[in-house]
Formats: structure tokens, sequence, C-alpha cells
């Protein structure tokens, strides 16, 4: 097997100061405060109509106020965003309650939705189920009718490439998967080869649970995936996380690889999206909610070796515990707070404003009200200054 390239990369990285608002590490020079532009907000207890019953393995007790399980298949856990051409955007769910063990009985699925930051309010427009009709999957399968479920893949990060088909990552393998714009599994999953995850039977785990892909970006000439894990990779230096370009023409990782380092080794990142060839944003986050969550950051990255320090260049674009709301958007006060357990989705939406999207881990997370399930909210952030993106990302739909 070809030894990967791993490329020496620079990082100007501070002490980190866990606290809302306060100093952050940074690259070149902080973005300064981001200011709340839209909110909307779907209600947590939203269900797919006439789809089967979910969330058996719950079992009867009430969570956070809701009493598992359900009729249908919840509207939840948004793990990627993609951006429409009309306005709408297809939210990824992951893989359903958490673990392998108890989401047998959710389908995994990419809901269309159509926020109107008029009035606040999230419509779910349809979607599409992920199968897998052609058997490319080489274990067995929840489901005799290969619609794939929690139990066989934990989804969480999405990209459309140019022909429509899309890209996903996944933490069980980790694995790359491709789906035509229908759900259907294109080809066999893709391993990242010597890295298993404890739900992968082809070898020893050397990353931990729930810490496979978490952030997908497709390069601004749509040609390659950069694929960051959320976890350490057992031998690597705690707190650094694998960035591996993978070849979408030769349906192949690439070699290449470079090295992101977390501002502390308990943290996660959430997403990623490209800026431009060499230059990505990475959702970053601690594991608290509420009045507990400390860090909830995204920052621009790059690629290109500069202090050779052997890690990605960090600068603070949005401190998610303190954006500027000088309207009140939302009923909230003139800071806003996204203080959520998991936020995993960041897109693009011109040079100096970008979505975020928390994922409401249903009905598990209450980071905003204690006791009540997470809604899925979703805001649009203006950045203190330009991202100078490549066109064609801005252009990406």
């Amino acid at each position: 097997m070809r030894r990967p390239l791993v490329i020496g990369l620079s990082a100007l990285v501070l002490a980190s100061v866990a606290v809302p608002g306060s100093a952050a590490p940074t690259g070149r020079h902080d973005f300064g405060r981001a200011t709340l532009t839209g909110f909307a907000a779907l209600p947590a207890v939203t269900f797919v109509p006439g789809s089967e019953p979910s969330g058996a393995a719950l079992g009867t007790t009430p969570v956070n106020g809701v009493v598992p399980p359900f009729a249908d298949q919840p509207v939840q856990g948004f793990s990627g965003v993609l951006r429409n051409a009309d306005g709408t955007f297809d939210v990824l769910s992951d893989n359903g309650y958490g673990t392998k063990a108890n989401s047998a009985d959710f389908t995994l699925r990419v809901h269309r939705i159509g926020p109107d930051f008029g009035t606040g309010a999230v419509d779910v427009l349809g979607g599409i189920t992920l199968t897998d009709p052609n058997g490319h999957v080489p274990f067995p399968l929840t489901r005799p009718d290969r619609v794939l479920t929690g139990a066989d893949f934990d989804v969480e990060s999405i990209v459309r490439a140019g022909d429509g088909t899309y890209w996903m990552g996944d933490e069980f393998g980790p694995y790359l998967l491709h789906f035509d714009r229908a759900g259907r599994l294109l080809a066999p999953p893709v391993p990242l080869p010597d890295v298993f995850a404890p739900e992968n039977p082809a070898g020893t785990p050397n990353l931990g649970g729930s810490k496979g892909y978490e952030g997908l970006a497709l390069s601004a000439d749509g040609r390659t995936l950069d694929a960051l894990l959320e976890g350490t990779v057992a031998g690597d230096a705690p707190g650094t996380l694998r960035l591996n370009e993978f070849d979408l023409e030769r349906g192949r990782y690439t070699g290449v690889r470079w090295t992101y380092r977390l501002d502390k080794p308990e943290h996660a990142i959430g997403d990623a999206v490209a800026v431009d060839r060499n230059r990505l944003l990475v959702i970053e986050r601690d594991g608290a909610q509420g009045v507990d969550a400390r860090v909830k950051r995204v920052y621009l990255v790059d690629k290109r070796d500069r202090d050779r320090d052997g890690a990605l260049d960090k600068t603070l674009v949005a401190d998610l515990l303190d954006i500027a709301n000088p309207r009140g958007l939302g009923g909230f006060g003139t800071t806003f707070t996204f203080p959520f357990t998991t936020i995993e989705d960041v897109v693009i939406l011109d040079d100096r404003t970008i979505g975020v999207l928390n994922d409401n881990n249903f009905p598990s997370s209450s980071g905003r009200t204690p006791g009540k399930p997470d809604n899925n909210e979703f805001i649009t952030l203006r950045l203190g200054d330009d991202l100078d993106a490549d066109p064609r990302v801005l252009r990406r739909r």
C-alpha cells in the first residue's frame, strides 16, 4: 500500500481562553465579531408524514419532555448542508439517535428545506431516502429491502459533485459513499486505508467511536475531496486530525494528507467547506451545551506551509458564542449565542456571509432551553471581512 505523503503546514496557535467572546487561536488576523443577519428554526418535534415508526430502542421514558418511540421518522440531526439554486437547501440527517445499537429503525435521508428568514420558519419540502438496491455494501444490512439505516452507516458530511451525484462521509468505517441524485448507492463504500472505527469489522480499531468523517469539502475545481476526521488516529499526536485528499475521477485517495490541530485535544470538528484551492472553513467545538458551552468557532484554515510546524494555519472567522445581534433577530438580545452540543453545518452564501446549522440530536440535546429538545436552527452571519473566495465556490449550487 502506498505510503501517504504528509504535508507540513503552518499554524500560529495561541493559548485558548475558554470563555465566550474571549481571544481565540489566530493565524494572520481575526475577522472580528460576526453579525446575525438571519434566524429561522424548524421545531424539534417535526416528522416525515406517513413514514415508518422510529426510536424503539430509546425506550418509553421521556427525554427532554418527549416520549419515544415515535409513529414517524423525525426530521433531525442535520450533519451537512448544500445550497440549491432556488433558495432551498439539502440537509443530511446523521445516523439517528447517536449509536449503531439504537438507530436500526432510523432511515438515512437527505431532506430539502426552505428557510424563511422573514418569518423565522423552516419548511420541509421533501427529500430522498438513501438505499443500496444494487448490493454494493459488502456486509449485511439491517433491512432486507436495502434501505439504509443508522445501524448501517453514520453519515455526517455531504458534497454534491458536478454531475449532481452526492458524496458522503461516514463515521462507522470511516467510509466515503457515492450516491446518485435519487439516493441510490453507486459503488462499494471506500474505506480509509489503515484507519478503522470500532464499528468496522475489517481491522483492529485505531479511531474512537463517532470520530470518523465529520467534514467533507469539495475542491474549488470539483476534482478532489478534502475529508477531515473528527478524532485522532492512534499513534498521532493528541488533538491532531487527518485531512485526506481523495481524487474523484480515479475514485481513490491520492496519498496527500494534511494535519488539523484542535485548540484542545478534547474538542471536535463539526464541518468543513472549501473557500478556494488552499483554504477551508472548519467548525471547531467543545462538547458542552447551554451555559456550559465555551468553544463554538468557525475557523478559516490554510493548507499552505508557512511556519513549518506541521499543522493547518487557523484564523478565527466567527465566535458562535459571541455574535452581534443589533436588530434583536429571533427575539434574542443584542448578543446572540449558538450554544449547542453539536454544530455540524456551514455553507458559504456570499463572500461575506455564511450559514450555520446545528445538529439537534433529537430528542437528547437541550442547549437552547434546559429540559426542552433543541430545534433545528438555521442562522446566517455577516462576517467582519471578505473571504476572498474562489468565484467557483460562490457560484456553486
